[in-house]
């Protein structure tokens, strides 16, 4: 299924698809030569956002979830990229404990994701148990779910430099868990036991910035091998790291970067011949403040904006802490369509493979805004059956198979510039001068 694209068949979007599918053997060489200098995240999930004028990522995910949107002709090539990411690691691996996220352990739909992300190495040939960071989880607990099963989350057991649970050695310990508020002791100074991601995957020390930096230097680098503008598929971005966002005074910083960010996109629409109003995005640069991503067309409107995303925070009970780091983010409008119904992409991968994909979809929002918000609903992205291979020569848009390619290709970039990221902060590697 492709959904409906309100942008005519024409355009920079179409002519990048063409351009990706032609040069498509250079691309997969490109790819393979990038992988044996890096390597790749465990898995992660993009988004992404199809303007017709441009494609780009907004947000990559290294714990992600969503796993129980992948349509079942996905789950083959999940369980063989899920093999490939463990044999790299611990081949002799038999036991893997997997650590979801805490705070979401009532949310069905959530727990759904990790059943199936169990089920996932389970099939890979692994004794897959979940253990909680959650103090009041004394004893095995089962969950129900909605579809009659239940899972059973029981209590982790640290033994001197290990970590477990009764009577379930693991030599992996696969999270599912962002970290955003902090790495909790457990999860510290582990011995002869890989933890992936690693903790400096974790919101304590990641930042929105410094991944749209590595991004920036991966799409220059794509984009010369494909003789393109950059811009077709980077978001520009700026960041303020001093923010007060209580205090008039302490919006200043995000203010001149919201104008000079507005300034600098106008300038690009005008280049294509783009005659729309452009908007900024302005969020935490730690993570998700409860705010959530604010969208600004003019500078003087900050104050108004930051008002609107407190009081739907409000509306919706949602806990609120104010980031004082954000990343002022160039707004990627989306022009895609499930049922009438705004939507946008987001690719799934496991180590270097895409595995799958859904869109989100959201009936109440506009082009402009969030999608990741209540009420969002998500609808599998076929990745066309993945028996159908992209096609050259097909009038561009028209193909499933040749969109969700494109996709997968933006989305392995950013999972690059994520590996360019986590290799910038590990406080592990070697720096030579």
């Amino acid at each position: 299924m492709v959904p409906h694209l309100i942008t005519a068949l024409t355009g920079p979007i179409n002519e990048l698809e063409a351009r990706i599918l032609d040069s498509m053997p250079a691309i997969e060489r490109w790819f393979r030569l990038e992988w044996m200098e890096h390597t790749p995240p465990f898995y992660c999930s993009v988004d992404l956002r199809n303007a017709g004028f441009k494609l780009a990522p907004v947000d990559t995910n290294l714990f992600p979830g969503g796993f129980n949107n992948l349509t079942p002709e996905m789950l083959p090539l999940a369980v063989q990229a899920a093999m490939a990411a463990i044999e790299k690691i611990c081949p002799e691996a038999k036991n893997l404990l997997l650590i979801p996220e805490q705070a979401h352990t009532r949310n069905t739909f959530y727990l759904s994701s990790v059943q199936r992300l169990m089920r996932i190495f389970t099939q890979a040939g692994l004794n897959v148990r979940l253990g909680t960071l959650d103090d009041a989880v004394k004893a095995p607990t089962p969950v129900a779910l909605p579809d009659g099963s239940e899972l059973v989350l029981e209590p982790l057991l640290r033994t001197r430099g290990r970590l477990g649970l009764k009577d379930f050695d693991p030599c992996t310990i696969l999270l599912n868990n962002d970290l955003s508020e902090g790495v909790p002791r457990a999860l510290q100074h582990l011995h002869e036991q890989y933890l992936l991601p690693p903790l400096h995957a974790g919101w304590g020390v990641r930042r929105m910035s410094r991944h749209f930096q590595s991004y920036e230097e991966v799409a220059k680098k794509f984009a010369k091998l494909l003789g393109m503008d950059p811009w077709l598929i980077n978001p520009m971005f700026g960041q303020c790291t001093e923010v007060n966002p209580g205090d008039a005074a302490g919006l200043d910083c995000v203010q001149t970067n919201v104008d000079a960010l507005l300034t600098k996109v106008r300038r690009k629409y005008k280049e294509y011949g783009i005659n729309e109003k452009p908007f900024v995005v302005v969020k935490a640069d730690t993570g998700n403040d409860g705010l959530g991503p604010v969208t600004v067309r003019d500078a003087k409107d900050l104050g108004e904006a930051y008002a609107r995303a407190r009081a739907r925070a409000a509306a919706s009970n949602v806990a609120v802490t104010e980031a004082t780091q954000v990343i002022i983010q160039e707004g990627v409008p989306t022009y895609e369509r499930v049922n009438d119904a705004v939507a946008e992409p987001v690719v799934t991968m496991i180590d270097r493979y895409v595995v799958g994909g859904y869109y989100r979809v959201h009936a109440e929002r506009g082009v402009d805004e969030n999608l990741n918000a209540p009420g969002a609903r998500y609808v599998p992205l076929a990745f066309a059956g993945s028996h159908h291979l992209p096609r050259a020569g097909e009038k561009p848009g028209a193909n499933a198979p040749n969109r969700f390619y494109m996709y997968g290709v933006i989305g392995r970039l950013a999972m690059l510039a994520a590996s360019y990221e986590l290799e910038a902060t590990d406080p592990d590697a070697e720096v030579y001068e």
